[in-house]
């Protein structure tokens, strides 16, 4: 549901995988491009999409008998979609969320949101965490990614619905943590990014990563996570800290569809952009204090620091 960079490219990946995909397009024009073109120009020129992969601009289509609904619309707007949605989804559809955020105002996670809104129990809804850049794995060029449920026989089904050749899944039942590190991590690239923009070396990027990564680890656990995901369990944080957070001449940063704490998903040169990456990435680390805040306030800690 969402035709977007990451949208599209799992889409791909499920029909590579052997899994029928239907994809939900904003609109006619960009469903009959992709159906007929096989292209995706908007997000993905140059990929050519799999012939198995149908698209349409109808929800009620593409959720048809669906077994597994896979929610790629930017974290911000989730609630609204998934409000029109939800009278369509089918009865025991698996809801996977590869959104990467946190919802401005709740504070609260994105399976949250999909919990709330949908009215299904937490073992109905699964997270695909990274590192995952888009635009790499539409070339099919190898990636892992993890995929986390509470429920293990529904996370097994997920990973086997999108294992490809060059994509390979990993179980985690962590879903508090996956999302966490997914949201947070770029915060702590924010903070290298403005460290490298004042000149400042591989010492100080290193001290901002490390550290960065363990204030994500305490609030993890603060807020229920487990904090060994944060350690490597997932890929993310640290794999994606690695993507966003050391700099290379030819990338610049740029939030992809869905992810609220920004992503690098195209090659770009390194001029623009900055600042609606600095925007988002700031935002998601003050929705993030407000809800460590917010657990503390109601009875929560937090971990102490070494």
């Amino acid at each position: 549901m969402g035709a977007g960079s990451w949208g599209t490219t799992f889409a791909q990946v499920l029909c590579d995988a052997g899994t029928s995909a239907v994809l939900l397009a904003r609109n006619a024009e960009l469903a009959k491009e992709i159906n007929v073109g096989r292209e995706n120009t908007s997000y993905l020129p140059g990929i050519a999409l799999p012939d198995a992969l149908r698209a349409t601009a109808d929800p009620a289509e593409a959720l048809d008998g669906a077994d597994l609904v896979v929610l790629a619309v930017p974290a911000q707007s989730l609630r609204e979609n998934l409000a029109v949605w939800a009278p369509l989804l089918p009865p025991g559809a698996l809801l996977v969320s590869l959104m990467k955020g946190i919802e401005r105002g709740t504070c609260s996670r994105m399976s949250e949101v999909i919990g709330q809104v949908a009215g299904v129990p937490a073992d109905r809804i699964a997270v695909v965490s990274g590192p995952n850049l888009a635009g790499e794995i539409a070339r099919r060029e190898y990636a892992a990614t993890v995929v986390a449920c509470t429920d293990d026989a529904a996370a097994q089904r997920l990973q086997r619905a999108c294992h490809a050749s060059y994509f390979r899944p990993y179980t985690n039942p962590d879903v508090i943590g996956c999302e966490l590190g997914g949201a947070v991590k770029n915060v702590i690239a924010l903070a290298v990014g403005i460290a490298v923009g004042m000149g400042l070396g591989d010492n100080t990027r290193a001290l901002l990563i490390t550290r960065g990564l363990a204030e994500t680890a305490r609030l993890g656990a603060a807020l229920g996570a487990d904090q060994h995901t944060f350690a490597g369990r997932d890929g993310r944080p640290g794999g994606d800290v690695q993507l966003a957070a050391v700099p290379q001449p030819h990338l610049r940063r740029e939030p992809g569809p869905g992810d609220d704490a920004g992503r690098r998903d195209r090659e770009h040169p390194a001029d623009g952009g900055g600042r609606e990456v600095i925007a988002v990435s700031a935002r998601t680390g003050r929705t993030a204090r407000r809800r460590d805040a917010y657990h503390r306030g109601h009875g929560g800690g937090t971990a102490q620091r070494p």
